[in-house]
């Protein structure tokens, strides 16, 4: 069973950075397309960035393009998200989520219900 656990949220002024970390076990990875989710309080989930496990094109959401990156940790096995110029508008919980569709891998996908397993999220509050 795919067990995923988010860290390296917290409490960050407008214009800093944070690097979330995404714990992946328990799955046949290699199959697999992660992503970066976030919720903001009153508001949907919204696609945050993605990528295939074992590597290729990313893909990221509109309100973060040019200010954040995916990766992977191979040692770690993990999924990295670096999230710089940080505005009050990033606020949110963040939620590392798992796809298994093989469109996904290929194509990329940004909608909540493409992923099946998710982790507790990570709180990133941005304000001054």
């Amino acid at each position: 069973q795919v067990q995923l656990v988010e860290s390296g949220g917290g409490l960050v002024q407008p214009g800093g950075s944070l690097r979330l970390a995404c714990a992946a076990s328990g799955g046949n990875f290699a199959r697999y397309t992660m992503a970066w989710f976030r919720q903001a309080p009153g508001k949907e989930r919204e696609f945050v960035a993605g990528m295939p496990w074992l590597g290729g094109p990313t893909d990221y959401g509109d309100s973060v393009k040019g200010r954040s990156e995916i990766s992977r940790d191979h040692a770690e096995n993990a999924v990295l998200l670096q999230l710089n110029s940080l505005k009050p508008e990033d606020t949110g919980v963040y939620y590392c989520a798992v796809s298994s569709d093989y469109n996904c891998q290929r194509y990329g996908c940004q909608a909540a219900s493409d992923y099946y397993s998710w982790g507790q999220g990570t709180q990133v509050t941005v304000s001054s």
